[in-house]
């Protein structure tokens, strides 16, 4: 089984998703498990992990009911607020449902760059490891520094970095980039997810020479055995397709021995979120 590590549903209003510009008019709609189940099946994608768009409970709530109702979402990444004295409680209670795996916090869209540096966060995010679960790195090239300092300080909790941390590839821009992932990327307990690349890229120009510089640093650096693929559906339909960007990824995954292809898009997402194979 393929399965997407990285993906997202919403029902849309203007509320809860400021973020969407007026230059996303395609995002500004549901996105829900019946507009993704066909697209799975048309490019050979059996499970999912669908991941966190809001910062609130209920949005983890409503991701584990989908996942409820939806066998191919295999696992659920959601948000709690890990500043808040109450987060081993909000923690016990959502870990009750055994698809919830992972927790995901909108780094990049703090004001600041050393948020997860507070001791407030950090004393949230050790509870983590408490309740087996994982989180999940989203970030700006600007932030791989603070991520080290924050993963050197864990180093018995999984982590994955998200869309190789966004790397500057409409300006073609690598050796800044590359030189912090490597450094995380130095960390055992540390993953990476290839996804949301073709967002970064010209949006209706790009190719996949574009990315396989970026993606070549990415396999150097973390090897076949800690990467994962994800599409970011819907948001890659900003650029691409649910399709197109599977087969983006697939395109450079195939030169990969087959034991290698197969770690990437099972075994190592089976291992990191703990995904049982009777899900």
């Amino acid at each position: 089984m393929k399965i997407d590590t990285h993906q997202h549903f919403w029902k849309y209003n203007d509320g809860e998703y400021v973020w969407m510009s007026a230059t996303m008019d395609r995002l500004r709609r549901d996105h829900l498990p019946a507009h993704l189940a066909p697209l799975m099946a048309g490019a050979g994608i059996g499970g999912t992990v669908a991941v966190q768009a809001r910062q609130t409970l209920e949005e983890s709530q409503w991701l584990l009911r989908l996942a409820e109702e939806h066998t191919f979402i295999r696992a659920v990444v959601g948000w709690v607020d890990l500043c808040s004295e109450d987060v081993s409680e909000e923690l016990e209670q959502l870990t009750q449902h055994p698809k919830f795996r992972g927790v995901r916090h909108v780094v990049h869209d703090e004001p600041d760059d050393e948020f997860m540096l507070q001791q407030s966060f950090l004393e949230g995010f050790s509870k983590l490891e408490e309740f087996g679960l994982t989180y999940d790195l989203l970030l700006f090239p600007r932030h791989l520094s603070v991520a080290c300092n924050v993963v050197n300080r864990f180093p018995n909790q999984s982590f994955v970095l998200d869309h190789i941390a966004k790397p500057p590839v409409r300006a073609k821009e690598i050796d800044g980039w590359a030189n912090d992932l490597k450094r995380l990327a130095a960390f055992p307990n540390v993953s990476c997810k290839i996804s949301g690349l073709v967002t970064e890229a010209q949006w209706d120009g790009w190719t996949r020479e574009d990315f396989e510089p970026y993606i070549d640093v990415v396999l150097n650096a973390f090897g076949t055995h800690r990467i994962m693929v994800g599409s970011d559906w819907p948001v890659c339909t900003l650029a691409a397709d649910y399709k197109s960007v599977i087969e983006l990824e697939a395109s450079y995954i195939r030169r990969l021995s087959k034991d290698e292809q197969r770690a990437i898009w099972e075994e190592n997402p089976v291992k990191f979120y703990s995904i049982p194979g009777d899900a």
